[in-house]
């Protein structure tokens, strides 16, 4: 019997190979397989992820982003919002549900589309970093007071949908819920939210890192940022991280333990792939960080001219913080980045498009695989891999 399913499983992933050349139109989601789908509309974060035994995730559902020419175009194309063509890239990967919404932290470029996509289609359980009062507070909490918000925050106490607060260190509130006793080796485990970090290691354990703000200046309040959610989803050997827009590189006479990454990055280790935080922007990816989580793919979600900064760039590609080959993945850059920036844009693996990551089953191997995002056809463009898990 275990010779059949391991010859049902090579089989598999043969076929998923086979289905994965350019021009064709990307194969769906199957069992065993993790799919995470980093979505280009060129307008905030979408991250889609179909989960080993069918369970979905959406991460971030952003609407936020700058128009031409600062901003990036948007894609596919400006006819509908970015809630529309998020839900209906959702459901061209053959979901007609969420089971887990989440939302990294309150910014229109994450979180502002959430509502609407899920108009279309059902979210089942929300996921955010304040529910159920959100009253934690933040130097730059006028998203509060926003539109966008406003709406999210109806939708979610609403009473038509599940929510709940991410609770760093535990790893039993984002779950398989299909089939999780086929796929054991699947984990997601909460690292950070709102300054409190996992403490690493096979415990819950976790320490805050913000200081307690009696006394504290107001413009020295944890912001919005530095209150990001963060996780590690693994599936067998494969890890992968994404921490929302979580700073690193504290501003010059700024307290030093604004610096976020490098607890998290402590606490997390290395990875596989990890999602840029904060778009790649010039306080992020400290150099603690590139070395600590060390993975092999880097994947950046674009929409304006100044993702990346051209010293995270540097960082990202020096083998001075780690050793080893590394690609790097963006979604959608510009000719503004390539006058700012220069040749070391011509190093990345891809610089526009749908950035899929698709784990094999067992999660022992990935491809990175970049689909066409100038239109509904999810056409394959290119095919990087196979890399093997770490």
């Amino acid at each position: 019997m275990r010779l059949l399913a391991l010859a049902a499983v090579a089989a598999l992933a043969a076929a998923d190979v086979r289905a994965q050349a350019p021009g064709e139109r990307f194969p769906g989601w199957a069992p065993g397989t993790l799919d995470i789908h980093h979505i280009n509309t060129g307008r905030g974060n979408a991250t889609f992820f179909q989960l080993p035994d069918g369970t979905t995730l959406l991460v971030d559902a952003g609407d936020g982003g700058n128009p031409p020419p600062r901003g990036t175009p948007p894609r596919p194309d400006a006819s509908r919002p970015p809630a529309e063509w998020i839900a209906r890239y959702v459901e061209a990967m053959g979901a007609r549900a969420i089971d887990y919404g989440y939302i990294t932290h309150f910014h229109s470029d994450h979180m502002n589309a959430m509502v609407d996509v899920a108009s279309r289609v059902p979210i089942r359980t929300m996921v955010d970093r304040g529910w159920p009062d959100y009253a934690f507070p933040a130097a730059d909490h006028r998203e509060f007071g926003e539109p966008g918000f406003t709406r999210y925050k109806a939708f979610v106490t609403s009473g038509k949908v599940k929510a709940m607060r991410l609770q760093p260190g535990r790893n039993d509130q984002i779950v398989l819920v299909a089939d999780p006793r086929r796929y054991p080796q699947f984990e997601v485990r909460n690292v950070a939210a709102n300054g409190e970090v996992w403490a690493g290691g096979a415990t819950r354990a976790t320490r805050s890192v913000f200081p307690d703000l009696a006394g504290l200046p107001r413009e020295d309040w944890p912001t919005e940022n530095m209150s990001s959610l963060a996780i590690r989803m693994s599936y067998g050997a494969f890890d992968y991280f994404t921490g929302g827009d979580m700073p690193g590189n504290v501003r010059p006479g700024y307290p030093a333990w604004q610096d976020v990454e490098t607890p998290v990055a402590k606490a997390t280790g290395p990875v596989d792939v990890a999602l840029l935080n904060h778009h790649g922007n010039r306080d992020s990816q400290n150099a603690f960080l590139v070395g600590a989580l060390r993975p092999r793919v880097w994947i950046l979600h674009v929409w304006s001219s100044d993702h990346p900064a051209h010293d995270v760039l540097e960082r990202l590609y020096s083998t001075r913080l780690y050793p080893g080959p590394r690609d790097v993945f963006a979604t959608n850059q510009i000719e503004a980045n390539r006058i700012v920036i220069g040749p070391m844009l011509d190093r990345l693996a891809s610089a526009s498009g749908h950035v899929v990551v698709r784990v094999a089953p067992g999660g022992g191997s990935y491809r990175v695989i970049v689909l066409d995002d100038a239109a509904e056809t999810y056409a394959v463009k290119a095919v990087h891999g196979p890399y093997d898990a770490r």
